[in-house]
């Protein structure tokens, strides 16, 4: 199955942009989520050893495993999207592009200006919701034995949302430049 995917024909496709301000800001964000995932990674294992060998489980792991999940995810959205790595059906929109290019390319800019409204629109929807988390002090886990505030994860959809429609405006841009160049 790896064997069918050409990565070449991959990065070829994929115009290149250079290594400004938002790369070094949307992979900074991705390098957070890493290092995350990895943290999260040694937590979970702790766990399993302690819960089966030393009968000593460590507490709240599930809920920090949970929120984490969704904390990564829009950490490393931004730089996902920014690199052209979002799943898309590629067999669709390469035959529309080799039936007409030029067509083809204005649906993916309009593909990109949609995913950035669509972006902002979590991020807006998102921020009452952390905003009231922080004013009811709330908080997830089991009171009294492991709590942990929520607002720095709904923080999180709304900065992940924020990147996500940056870097969807920075591949529409590079798009449209694209678009201009090979047509002017």
């Amino acid at each position: 199955m790896a064997d069918d995917i050409d990565m070449a024909a991959l990065d070829s496709a994929a115009p290149a942009q250079s290594s400004g301000p938002i790369q070094m800001l949307l992979d900074g964000l991705a390098a957070i989520g890493t290092i995350w995932t990895f943290g999260l990674m040694l937590l979970i294992c702790a766990d399993v050893i302690g819960r089966s060998f030393l009968n000593a489980p460590i507490t709240g792991v599930a809920e920090i495993a949970a929120h984490s999940v969704v904390g990564i995810v829009f950490l490393q959205i931004g730089a996902t999207i920014y690199h052209r790595r979002m799943t898309r059906a590629d067999f669709l929109i390469q035959r529309v592009l080799n039936w007409a290019p030029r067509f083809g390319r204005g649906v993916e800019a309009l593909f990109f200006l949609i995913g950035a409204l669509v972006m902002f629109f979590i991020a807006q929807a998102a921020w009452p919701g952390m905003w009231n988390s922080i004013n009811l002090r709330e908080f997830f886990g089991v009171q009294g034995l492991f709590t942990v505030p929520t607002w720095p994860f709904r923080g999180l959809i709304v900065l992940g949302g924020v990147a996500g429609g940056i870097a969807y405006l920075a591949v529409f841009a590079a798009e449209l430049r694209g678009m201009l160049t090979r047509n002017g």
